[in-house]
């Protein structure tokens, strides 16, 4: 069974940028944001992205001829930012799937990496209209899940529900949450429905309550 720990870390909640869904580019945009913040040098290298592109420090000899300085020849300062730079752009292309990954690669700075990236999204993005109807038909069950899957895999989509201020009230929530379980549990769901009032528990409290008869689900 996958841990929840497991689940993050392929997720990219962790270990690892998140992977660009071409369909959620805004969720990602986000979710990329927060995941540069949080490491270290996170806030320069952010800048780098949204405001102030890496410029390599050039310097001009005695006939007047200029040219870029080379690494070892910046200052702490300046070997910080390059550093960072190169930092940025290793995590963007970490977040992307191979068919984007070769349209941007040839790019060294990172704003002209992140730049693209949204440029090339822009003409295949959903409306937000679109996006949440597809984030909401994705809460449903997929054939073949476990319990704890599913579950993971609605955690998420409920989250990404928030990023794009889908308010849904708890009993919203929970009722699609059970009713989208297959045929083998609607027993443990009737029971459920019955002895919980759906307005103030949450998701959370019903996966464990199910947890407890997914074998005799299972049996049925």
């Amino acid at each position: 069974m996958t841990t929840l720990a497991e689940f993050m870390i392929v997720a990219g909640a962790d270990n690892r940028p998140p992977m660009l869904d071409k369909a959620l580019y805004e969720s990602w945009e986000i979710r990329m944001e927060l995941f540069i913040e949080g490491k270290e040098n996170g806030r320069i290298i952010l800048n780098l992205f949204k405001n102030d592109p890496l410029i390599w420090t050039t310097e001009v000899d005695e006939q007047g001829n200029s040219r870029v300085k080379k690494y070892e020849e910046l200052t702490v300062a300046e070997k910080l930012l390059a550093d960072c730079d190169l930092k940025a752009a290793n995590l963007v292309l970490q977040g992307l799937l191979p068919d984007m990954y070769s349209l941007v690669n040839h790019y060294r700075v990172a704003k002209d990496i992140w730049d693209r990236v949204k440029l090339l999204m822009q003409g295949t993005s959903l409306t937000k209209k679109e996006r949440r109807c597809k984030l909401y038909d994705e809460l449903a069950y997929i054939k073949g899940e476990t319990l704890h899957k599913y579950y993971l895999r609605f955690a998420q989509l409920i989250n990404d529900m928030n990023i794009y201020n889908m308010t849904l009230q708890q009993v919203q929530v929970n009722t699609k949450f059970l009713n989208c379980l297959p045929s083998e549990w609607s027993k443990f769901v009737t029971d459920i429905k019955l002895a919980r009032d759906l307005h103030t528990t949450n998701y959370d409290q019903l996966h464990a309550y199910l947890q407890q008869h997914e074998i005799h689900a299972n049996e049925i």
